[in-house]
């Protein structure tokens, strides 16, 4: 499949993950800081963190030292739409196609169940999900989102984990960039061969649909490439299971 001109580079190499995920877990950290940590050449922490940059993923900030000289740039998700240009754009994007096709589809505007603020939220998830080659299923009523992980499925089994952590911190980074009540509940990767589900709540409520197992989408990344791990063996003794049977 040709990839759209929207689609993420930066999500398509398990070095780049690695280094987002470092950004994920210390803020603010330099350039040779998080090379050390992703276990990367500095020079290619380098250019990948200027296209991570460019896709909207990674926010760049000046350091003070106290020194004199050009200061070192620290490194940090992006939580606010309005702080990296690139990801302003694809919120206002979002938000423009969804109106749209709300517009032509009335019966697609659950507005008065969610609130516009939570709508647009949807918008941008989805656009962020789609982008990354997600296919995301979302169900506007029950607020829960499926995903065919398809960029992935060559991945080793060791990486497939840090794929999942990865992406729940952007999908909890992609609801906080546009202000609204929506928020990540829990995250139930590998319910199937190629899907796993993510369910949201509306601030104040809780989830609408309740399903067994899963993990909550706030725990830190040792805990999701755990649970992650766990959940993709559980699914490979069903299936070899299944094959004897």
């Amino acid at each position: 499949m040709p990839r759209r001109v929207d689609d993420y580079r930066g999500l398509t190499q398990v070095s780049r993950l690695r280094l987002l995920q470092a950004v994920h877990r210390q803020p603010g950290q330099q350039l040779r800081a998080l090379a050390d940590d992703a276990s990367l050449h500095i020079n290619t922490a380098r250019d990948h963190l200027r296209v991570l940059e460019e896709e909207g993923l990674v926010v760049s900030a000046p350091v003070e030292t106290g020194r004199r000289g050009r200061p070192p740039m620290g490194y940090s998700p992006v939580t606010r739409a309005e702080h990296n240009p690139e990801a302003e754009r694809r919120a206002g994007d979002a938000r423009s196609r969804g109106s749209m096709l709300r517009a032509i589809e009335p019966d697609l505007d659950h507005s008065d169940d969610l609130g516009d603020d939570a709508v647009h939220q949807l918008d941008a998830l989805y656009e962020h999900l789609d982008d990354a080659g997600l296919e995301p299923d979302v169900d506007d009523h029950d607020l829960t989102v499926g995903l065919v992980p398809c960029l992935y499925q060559e991945l080793i089994d060791t990486d497939r984990p840090l794929v999942c952590s990865v992406h729940a911190k952007l999908v909890r980074h992609q609801l906080e960039q546009v202000a609204g009540p929506l928020e990540l509940r829990r995250l139930h990767p590998f319910v199937g061969p190629d899907r796993c589900v993510l369910v949201l709540g509306l601030a104040g409520e809780g989830p609408r649909v309740k399903r067994p197992g899963g993990i909550d989408g706030d725990k830190d990344d040792a805990e999701l490439e755990q649970h992650a791990a766990d959940a993709m063996r559980s699914l490979q003794d069903r299936r070899r299971d299944e094959q004897r049977h």
